[in-house]
């Protein structure tokens, strides 16, 4: 199993990153406690200094399996789905930005709440195609660079809460290069098993993110872990499992207790 944690490039408000503070020292700190990989999140990719980012991260044997978007929302309000024109505008060049980001760093680009929400106007049916629109000309920017849909729950947000809904979408889009991510929390609530979630997924799931069901460190609840590896195994997923969760008790703490836990996985 290929291990990663997430990192946030710069400063977040965003509560579910282990490690959000200095990014060289964090990709070192990372490196030595013996992950594989960094999920970058990143607000600006354009303030990425790719000359530095590339041997550092070579020299700390790790490599960025993908690229989080979500903080254009939550620092910016930029989505999909904002109904000002120009804030949706603004929203797919930033993402666009984000897959040529991701091309020099072989990593997938990650949507999650940046879709936005669907409003009571105009109709259910052009918000859709809006998102539609936007989906198709991201992953449209450089097909070589896989885009992931995460479902995320209801609580958060009202489009594309489950596997079943992410993978209707999809087929909607009409992209090979579009794909799902994973979200073991967000699965806990909104799936009725998820093993059986993953399997639906099958060849779709590109992307896979952990954190037990109080959004702590796996092991820290009560979500089934070894069902989920051997269910992994059992679709050939080949991919990365990255751990997005509170950094409770602290960030320190969380990544050493997720990388004891999931190890131990047969």
């Amino acid at each position: 199993m290929k291990l990663s944690i997430v990192l946030s490039a710069q400063p977040t408000s965003f509560s579910a990153i282990p490690f959000s503070e200095g990014l060289a020292e964090n990709i070192v700190k990372i490196s030595k406690l013996g992950y594989d990989g960094v999920e970058l999140a990143v607000r600006q990719p354009d303030k990425i200094d790719l000359d530095w980012l590339k041997p550092f991260l070579e020299e700390n044997n790790l490599v960025v399996p993908a690229i989080g978007t979500g903080q254009i929302l939550s620092e910016e309000g930029l989505s999909f789905l904002n109904p000002d024109e120009e804030i949706r505008r603004k929203a797919i060049e930033r993402i666009k930005s984000h897959v040529h980001l991701a091309k020099e760093l072989n990593a997938h680009v990650i949507i999650g709440l940046v879709r936005g929400q669907i409003q009571k106007e105009p109709s259910a049916d052009l918000q859709e195609q809006w998102l539609i629109e936007a989906f198709a000309e991201c992953a449209s920017a450089d097909e070589s660079v896989k885009m992931v849909i995460e479902p995320i729950n209801r609580y958060e947000t009202n489009v594309i809460n489950t596997i079943e809904s992410g993978l209707n979408f999809i087929e909607k889009v009409g992209m090979d290069n579009i794909g799902l991510l994973l979200d073991t929390f967000h699965m806990n609530i909104e799936e009725p098993s998820i093993t059986e979630s993953i399997l639906l997924a099958k060849s779709r799931c590109f992307h896979f993110h952990v954190a037990d069901s109080n959004r702590w460190y796996p092991g820290a609840g009560h979500i089934n872990f070894q069902e989920i590896a051997d269910t992994l195994t059992d679709i050939n997923y080949d991919g990365f499992v990255t751990a997005e969760m509170l950094p409770l008790p602290d960030g320190d703490t969380s990544a050493v207790k997720t990388l004891e836990y999931m190890r131990k996985l047969k």
